[in-house]
């Protein structure tokens, strides 16, 4: 039987204590019980500010009841190319969400590199995320979860 932590998705030795990925304290979940990472496209439609913050909402709640572990949300840089409202607000919301436990972590696009330690980290924990598209990109117009 195959045995995965519930931090980090990834497969562990059941004889282990802590995971070697994530170095977290394992508990185990079985496979099946949800997806570790969903992208979702908040820039899809061409919504408001408002709009787009509403659907952040949904689908974050959505991938906590999947299990989802690491959710990339592709907000979009701003149609004027100057860095949009939706991007900044999104990350804002992010921060708070972040500060009052309700996230565990956020990494924009920026950060999403092998060659810095935040990217670094993430990788550590979660290496099923370097098959990820954007990795090593510096995409202005992602922001990455831990849920």
């Amino acid at each position: 039987m195959q045995l995965f932590c519930e931090v980090c998705g990834n497969e562990v030795d059941s004889g282990s204590s802590h995971c070697p990925f994530c170095e977290s304290e394992l508990k185990f979940s079985l496979p099946g019980q949800g997806v570790p990472h969903q992208a979702v496209k908040l820039k899809r439609g061409m919504p408001t500010v408002e709009q787009a913050l509403g659907r952040l909402d949904r689908e974050l709640e959505q991938a906590k009841k999947e299990g989802c572990r690491v959710l990339t949300l592709i907000h979009g840089y701003g149609s004027s190319g100057q860095g949009g409202a939706i991007r900044e607000e999104i990350r804002a919301k992010l921060q708070y969400l972040k500060y009052r436990g309700e996230i565990n972590d956020v990494f924009t696009g920026e950060q999403f590199s092998t060659g810095n330690g935040p990217g670094r980290n993430l990788l550590r924990r979660f290496p099923f995320l370097r098959q990820h598209r954007d990795l090593n990109r510096g995409n202005r117009g992602i922001t990455l979860v831990v849920l």
